[in-house]
């Protein structure tokens, strides 16, 4: 009898389903108190949101895995975003529309993986706290997009460069695919490959890693392009959706989402794990819990307080799942 009783426990123990039982108590919610949540468009407005948080909550993920840290995604998905108008609105892409649209996504991506690369190297070959190293994007990247944009909104009409925010495949929004398409990916890497492997050894006592004959400094500058790679992809996405380019508050505060996301998907800020389809269920929590108090009509700033209490309560549940 007490073995039955402590295998129910097992199976119903918050420490390790706390961020599911959280997902079903705020649609619980919603479903009783928040109007016309069951609607259709409401779901769109959600995927799109959602979407780019948990974009950029997985690629923190990898890195948090490696036991770093990255403050400069905001900055990034800034400068991704900044870059994409400049490039599609030039007389070269207006002679050249196919060309001028493909580098509009190309390059601007192509500068975020750039973006990892030096934090990566600033981490692994210089020693560089990861906090620290990635500072300097933080700060300095969102001023360079300012700089490139001579500090204006950019507002465009281009239907084809759009639809990475408003396209539809199948009747649900195309960055709703995407995600499920990059988690699918990830999860292969993290799961099924070398790198993958390797990246949660590094995490999990980088020592032991190196002596094993790991390459260290490349699993950890691997993260920090995917995840740099992959906030450019987010800072595009935004963009997309919303016609227009804002250096000063695109991704802001989004380093702050994506690793309050991680970590409520069950990331270990000491490394070790890197729960890709867990980083997404933290984002869809941190959405739904910004849009419930929208909805009923409370103050975005409060937000901020629902999300800290969030992290407190995933912190109790980490440290409970260890005892």
């Amino acid at each position: 009898m007490s073995a039955t009783v402590a295998i129910m426990r097992e199976r119903f123990d918050p420490s390790r389903h706390g961020a599911l039982l959280a997902l079903a108590v705020i649609l619980l919610f919603n479903l009783l108190v928040t109007p016309n949540f069951l609607q259709a468009q409401t779901l769109f407005v959600n995927i799109s949101q959602v979407a780019t948080i948990a974009i950029v909550a997985m690629g923190m993920t990898l890195v948090i895995a490696t036991g770093g840290i990255d403050l400069s995604v905001g900055a990034i998905m800034a400068l991704s975003g900044a870059l994409a108008p400049l490039i599609f609105l030039s007389d070269f892409a207006a002679a050249n529309p196919t060309l001028g649209l493909t580098a509009s996504i190309v390059v601007p991506v192509f500068v975020a993986l750039c973006c990892g690369i030096f934090n990566g190297v600033l981490v692994s070959f210089l020693n560089v706290q990861p906090i620290v190293a990635t500072l300097i994007f933080f700060i300095s990247g969102r001023g360079l997009a300012q700089v490139l944009t001579n500090g204006n909104l950019q507002t465009f009409t281009n239907p084809s460069f759009s639809y990475l925010g408003t396209g539809r495949v199948l009747g649900l929004p195309f960055q709703g695919w995407l995600v499920l398409l990059i988690a699918l990916i990830l999860y292969w890497v993290v799961t099924r490959s070398i790198f993958g492997r390797q990246l949660l050894a590094v995490g999990g006592n980088e020592r032991a890693a190196r002596l094993s004959g790991i390459p260290v400094h490349r699993v950890k500058i691997g993260a920090y392009v995917i995840c740099a790679g992959l906030s450019g992809l987010a800072g595009l996405i935004v963009v997309a959706i919303n016609s227009a380019s804002d250096a000063a508050r695109i991704g802001n505060l989004m380093e702050l989402d994506a690793i309050a996301a991680a970590f409520v998907g069950g990331t270990l800020l000491q490394g070790g794990r890197a729960p890709i389809f867990g980083a997404i269920l933290g984002a869809v929590i941190i959405q739904l819990v910004k849009y419930t108090l929208l909805a009923n009509g409370i103050a975005d700033e409060v937000a901020l307080i629902a999300k800290a209490g969030i992290i407190i309560a995933a912190v109790y549940l980490q440290q409970a799942r260890k005892e």
